[in-house]
């Protein structure tokens, strides 16, 4: 069975990742270790992480690629999950993180889903089917393959290995998890698990400022990986109308087991 390292990047959100550390304290399945990638936080998100027997590193770095790629490189575990700190992730996750990649020898990550806990009670199913659906067919529509959401995902060590010089971790203005799955290809399996379940918070939606910061993010995301394989070369393996290198899978599979 996988080990799993959990990997959470945070800035100035202690609240939060308290919550967030209490569920993964209560895992049906124990995780090797909880990483804490502290990006310059000004409030007592280090000190929560310690309290909680997390492992606290710092990134001075900010911007979510740049912590969320040094907790990676940190990560000793031959599965990198990763939650955002105002994830809180169900009783099960790490065990659904092993079963998930177990299960599929040949996918190198796996994606989760989400309900936003602290949303209006009649929205919070609903909401997240609404945005994380647009997200994932948009996101497989302009990548042409699957895409990860960092709230809830997991990559093997050895496919983040040979990707690590790769990502944009400079980049401050991108969606890093976007970004590691364009990078990863679409000649490396990217499978979405709907049993991959946490509770997130609502306001990364709160706002036109934020949904506008959000798409520029995504559009940037985008063009950089563009600009080394546009999209119809990407449509192409998708589609295997050009030869698959040694993952032997193409991503785009949504798979709900």
């Amino acid at each position: 069975m996988a080990e799993v390292s959990v990997v959470i990047p945070v800035r100035n959100d202690g609240e939060h990742l308290r919550q967030c550390l209490g569920a993964l304290a209560r895992q049906t399945v124990s995780p090797l270790e909880v990483i804490i990638v502290d990006n310059a936080s000004t409030d007592d998100s280090a000190d929560v992480a310690r309290a909680h027997g997390a492992r606290v590193i710092t990134e001075p770095s900010i911007g979510i690629p740049a912590a969320a790629a040094t907790g990676y490189d940190a990560a000793l575990g031959s599965v990198i999950a990763r939650l955002d700190a105002d994830s809180v992730p169900a009783d099960d996750w790490v065990e659904q993180v092993r079963k998930a990649l177990d299960h599929r020898p040949h996918a190198v990550a796996v994606s989760g889903f989400g309900v936003f806990h602290d949303a209006p009670f009649g929205l919070r199913r609903l909401l997240p089917i609404v945005y994380l659906g647009t997200y994932y067919l948009l996101g497989a529509a302009a990548a042409g393959h699957h895409v990860l959401w960092g709230s809830s995902m997991a990559v093997r060590r050895e496919a983040w290995a040979v990707v690590s010089e790769r990502v944009h971790r400079g980049e401050r203005e991108i969606h890093d998890d976007m970004d590691l799955a364009l990078v990863l290809g679409p000649r490396a399996r990217v499978s979405l698990v709907t049993t991959l379940t946490v509770g997130a918070s609502v306001r990364s939606l709160h706002g036109l400022p934020q949904l506008r910061r959000r798409l520029d993010r995504a559009f940037r995301t985008l063009r950089l990986n563009w600009h080394e394989a546009p999209p119809w070369e990407r449509w192409a393996v998708t589609l295997r109308l050009t030869p698959r290198t040694e993952h032997g899978q193409h991503t785009g599979e949504v798979d709900h087991r």
